[in-house]
């Protein structure tokens, strides 16, 4: 697995544009203005493994949202080809369409 900025790269290209987003702020008073379609994503667990009293493997989850206007954007099958990518839900909020995903990277 890559770095998160390696992640952050291939997130791009696969949206095929820049709108992908690492912890943006919470809407209101954010300098960020999210354009859409998006990708939003944060880092949620860190699984270690541990042999002779060290950590030799570290694996990160991240907890991706991708936000579109459109129900069904294409890059959700992109990032589901991903080795350890699992789809979670999706839901509708602000009259857009969200879909939850779990990235290991």
């Amino acid at each position: 697995m890559g770095t998160r900025l390696d992640l952050q790269m291939k997130l791009e290209e696969l949206l095929g544009c820049r709108h992908v987003y690492y912890q943006p702020p919470d809407t209101g008073v954010s300098s960020v203005k999210m354009e859409y379609p998006a990708i939003r994503y944060s880092k949620a667990k860190i699984d270690t493994q541990r042999a002779n009293n060290s950590v030799y493997k570290k694996d990160y989850r991240y907890d991706l949202i991708v936000i579109s206007r459109t129900p069904d954007h294409p890059v959700i099958e992109k990032l589901l080809e991903l080795p350890y990518c699992s789809y979670g839900t999706h839901y509708i909020a602000d009259n857009l369409h969200h879909d939850t995903l779990k990235l290991y990277f």
